[in-house]
């Protein structure tokens, strides 16, 4: 029997999506607010910079499949919202635990907008630890080898109601999206890419292109690492059966990506001073070799790495 209403674990996931994006975001305006954060500085700073456009990302997504909840396909549906949830929650939990190591870790007086948002942090953990405890018993369906419906199937849904968007809301643009899902997931990225570092040219004033090409580069690979490793875990976009060395091949370049962040939260630490080409060449360098060692690795194993 299908459900006729989403389960609370994942409303509560969301509940726990919008608390902590509105102290993310209040966090970050005003001089002295933005510099009472414990957090404000790499590694920390890098966790809570990627959370803040990943967690609402996330939840509307989550939010918008409600709407197709009673469509036919109720068991996929219900499971991959509740790991998208998980996600979602876990993504949160990560960010929480880094903010918390600010706080034992960094040395600074503390003012009342620090203590406030300590405040904020301790409220905000135990509300996730209270999310991730429901989406533990949460009874979903198993999941299948393969998933039958996916989240493009209800968007496909959802715009057939929508007179404007009825020309395009076919089976055949669906299918055509899930066959081309690495380009369809570079797209997304880089127009988000595109959005965020434009925000930072205006909002900071930047006027060195290399910088801004090195930004650019460092969102890409975030979104898309974002992108493929979200789908893989809650089924956004069902993909046809690849090739095993494809698949190796995307698990390699995620890796990379992966790397690139690692390298830019600690770049601090380990490159105090160098410049934007300096800091370009070494983080994607980074990356670069990540990704082929873990190709390397993949393809030595072959086969059985696969699921």
């Amino acid at each position: 029997m299908e459900r006729t209403r989403p389960p609370r674990a994942v409303l509560a996931g969301l509940a726990l999506a919008c608390l902590f994006e509105a102290l993310t975001v209040l966090e970050t305006q005003g001089g002295d607010v933005r510099a009472a954060r414990p957090w404000q500085d790499d590694p920390y700073n890098t966790a809570v910079s990627l959370a803040r456009f990943a967690v609402p990302m996330l939840g509307a997504v989550i939010a918008l499949r409600l709407l197709a909840w009673r469509a036919p396909g109720g068991p996929d549906r219900e499971h991959q919202t509740v790991r998208a949830a998980g996600a979602l929650t876990a993504l949160v939990g990560l960010t929480l635990a880094a903010e918390w190591a600010a706080v034992a870790v960094v040395r600074r007086s503390w003012t009342g907008w620090t203590w406030a948002m300590v405040a904020g942090l301790a409220v905000t953990s135990a509300c996730a630890v209270a999310v991730t405890v429901m989406l533990a018993r949460c009874r979903g369906t198993r999941p299948r080898a393969r998933w039958r419906h996916d989240w493009l199937g209800d968007v496909l849904l959802v715009g057939q109601r929508l007179p404007v968007l009825r020309r395009w809301a076919t089976p055949a643009a669906a299918d055509r999206v899930r066959g081309h899902a690495p380009a369809v997931f570079a797209l997304a990225s880089a127009l988000a890419a595109a959005g965020i570092v434009g925000g930072m040219v205006v909002g900071e004033h930047w006027t060195d292109p290399g910088l801004i090409a090195w930004a650019f580069a460092v969102e890409f690979a975030s979104n898309l690492a974002f992108c493929v490793i979200s789908n893989a875990v809650a089924g956004f976009i069902a993909r046809p059966e690849r090739p095993w060395t494809r698949r190796a091949g995307e698990a390699s370049l995620v890796a990379g990506c992966v790397a690139v962040q690692l390298a830019v939260a600690f770049h601090g630490e380990l490159w105090p001073a160098a410049s934007v080409a300096d800091l370009a060449v070494l983080t994607l360098g980074a990356g670069a070799l990540a990704s082929a060692a873990a190709g390397a690795l993949l393809m030595t194993k072959g086969r059985p790495w696969q699921r």
